[in-house]
């Protein structure tokens, strides 16, 4: 047995570098990848950017036959198939999307066994006429492409995918392999369930993404914060994610106004209209996309450098999927969260007026641990790892709050004053108007309420309205006042203020942070990059896109031309040593890199 398993280990090993481009498995892979080629059920959890995706792909090509890829989204079987062909994969896809000829090309094709991997949505995928045509191939393997969407319990249920366990029936002797970077212990186990997968070898990877550098700010001025912080990222490309439709316009056009190149998207768009604005995104066209949470999930772009939350995610696992699409090539990202307590409090509201009874204590429960993670004063990293039950021994040294930790003060003072102003407010205002009474506005509605006559107007003034804005999302924080969403969002005291308010309770607070220190960078930036190299092979790489008509990290990722840089290849030999260079991509780009590196060395000698 053993000489069997070194013989597929060698020749999974040759695919790797002849297809992919890689001398060796990540953790995981091949531990996952045996278990399949051993005919094993299989269930995969890997981070985003993992390499999840060989852990079928190598199999796929091993094996003889054909692998059935179920993907959820049109856009991801779309980038993949592309990014395989690229890599001399056969590969293909069937889907609403294509013609009657087309389709029936690829059957032709399937017929004559000339593709390895067919990826199919679910929906199509389970319709009666589909799986009996589809059972008259060589089903060798079955691939569950985002497996969270199979549970009730994850975050992204979809019912079709619920069905998907009847594959086994249709399928028995073909394994069946399920691969997702997010779930919990019961989404794990209710996955398993669903798909009637049989003692499955189960691969649980770190869910840590050390590339990604998490930040987060007390939201005010949500719109101008997103626009300074997109600025400081050089042209980067980025996601920023919106909850609504409308803060999706309205922050599109205030990026355009300050000169980013961006677009929305969101469903109220017509098809045509967000497959334009997804295309022009992968081909670098655009810097950023503004989008509700529709946007992402079927995004294989390897260099996204950031992503931005607008608005505060109602799930961890959401909020780790979504930070998740950037620097899936394994360079740094950054990971921005505005977060605003009154965010929460219409969150809660909607998940308690829409949820149905047996979902009501899931999604609260949900909510309220990325409530808990936006409201901790800890390592961003060690929290968001521990709720996946993946504990950090120490602090990350790469999110705000170990750059820049929170720094502590006496706040009692400050507390009293906001306290006392919402007392005397009686209870009947909304966070801004508190802050304008404290800083002594002169508008229509104080003057007339009377409110300057108040002891707390204009006490103060001496302070930034964002500075207020802060101190009383820690008051909150804190259990001394909070939000009633029942009275349309006025901020009310528990009776925990008492204490404060009568001077027999002290306050500490972190001192107010407004914005991303820009001069706190990732630690994560490789320090033996040249970057004067680095950017003509980027150049090259646009050039070569656009000639081809692909988007530029299907031709080489960031990471690959960084490792160029480093190995300075100027043979085909030296090339083929570079991370993500197979045999076909060697064959179509090799010659162009390798002069471009030549003609640089030549001019700096």
């Amino acid at each position: 047995m053993s000489v069997d398993v070194n013989s597929l280990q060698k020749t999974s090993l040759q695919v790797l570098k002849q297809s992919f481009g890689y001398d060796s498995f990540r953790d995981g892979q091949w531990e996952a990848i045996s278990a399949v080629l051993d005919g094993q059920d299989t269930l995969v959890l890997m981070p985003t950017g993992g390499g999840k995706s060989l852990c079928y792909q190598v199999p796929a090509i091993v094996m003889e036959g054909l692998t059935l890829v179920v993907s959820p989204l049109i856009s991801l079987m779309q980038d993949q198939v592309q990014q395989l062909s690229e890599q001399g994969v056969s590969a293909a896809y069937l889907n609403s999307s294509l013609t009657q000829d087309e389709e029936q090309a690829i059957y032709k094709r399937l017929g004559n066994h000339e593709i390895r991997l067919l990826y199919v949505a679910p929906e199509k995928l389970l319709r009666g006429y589909f799986l009996q045509h589809i059972s008259e191939f060589p089903i060798k393997l079955i691939a569950i492409d985002e497996a969270h969407c199979v549970s009730h319990w994850g975050h992204d249920f979809r019912q079709d995918y619920r069905a998907l366990g009847q594959l086994k029936k249709t399928f028995p002797s073909a394994p069946m392999i399920a691969l997702t970077a997010t779930a919990d212990t019961a989404t794990q186990a209710d996955i398993i369930h669903q798909l009637n997968m049989q003692a499955p070898f189960v691969f649980k990877g770190g869910f840590d993404r050390p590339n990604i550098r998490y930040n987060l700010l007390s939201k005010y001025k949500g719109f101008d914060q997103v626009v300074s912080f997109v600025e400081q990222q050089g042209g980067n490309g980025g996601i920023v994610y919106c909850g609504s439709r409308a803060k999706v316009d309205d922050l599109t056009l205030k990026l355009q106004q300050a000169g980013v190149p961006c677009d929305g998207y969101h469903a109220g768009k017509s098809t045509e209209e967000r497959e334009a604005v997804q295309n022009r995104f992968l081909r670098d066209q655009l810097q950023v996309v503004v989008a509700t949470v529709a946007f992402g999930m079927g995004i294989n772009k390897s260099n996204v450098r950031f992503v931005v939350h607008h608005d505060v995610p109602r799930s961890v696992e959401s909020f780790y999927q979504e930070t998740g699409r950037a620097g899936r090539d394994g360079m740094p990202a950054e990971a921005l969260l505005l977060y605003d307590e009154r965010d929460a409090a219409r969150i809660k509201k909607w998940i308690a007026d829409g949820a149905t009874s047996d979902r009501f204590e899931i999604e609260m429960h949900k909510f309220d641990a990325m409530q808990a993670f936006a409201e901790s004063q800890t390592c961003r990293r060690q929290v968001l790892l521990n709720y996946f039950s993946d504990y950090l021994g120490k602090a990350c040294g790469n999110c705000d709050i170990c750059q820049d930790p929170p720094k502590m003060f006496d706040a009692t003072r400050q507390a009293q004053m906001v306290l006392s102003c919402i007392y005397r407010l009686q209870a009947d205002t909304a966070t801004q108007y508190v802050i304008d009474v404290l800083r002594g506005k002169s508008i229509r509605k104080i003057l007339d309420n009377k409110h300057d006559e108040l002891s707390t107007y204009a006490i103060g003034k001496s302070e930034s309205d964002n500075y207020w804005h802060n101190i009383i999302q820690q008051l909150i924080h804190q259990g001394l006042a909070y939000i009633d969403m029942t009275r349309n969002g006025v901020l009310r005291l528990n009776e925990s203020a008492r204490a404060v308010l009568k001077g027999e309770k002290p306050i500490e607070m972190a001192l107010p942070r407004l914005s991303v220190n820009s001069a706190k960078k990732n630690k994560y930036v490789p320090s033996n990059i040249d970057k004067q190299l680095f950017a003509k092979l980027k150049q090259l790489r646009k050039q070569i896109a656009d000639e081809n008509n692909l988007p530029a990290f299907v031709i080489f990722s960031d990471a690959s031309l960084a490792d160029m840089t480093t190995k300075l290849p100027t043979s085909n030999d030296d090339f083929m040593r570079v991370n993500g260079v197979g045999e076909t991509k060697l064959e179509r780009y090799g010659s162009a890199f390798i002069n471009l590196i030549g003609d640089y060395l030549a001019a700096k000698a």
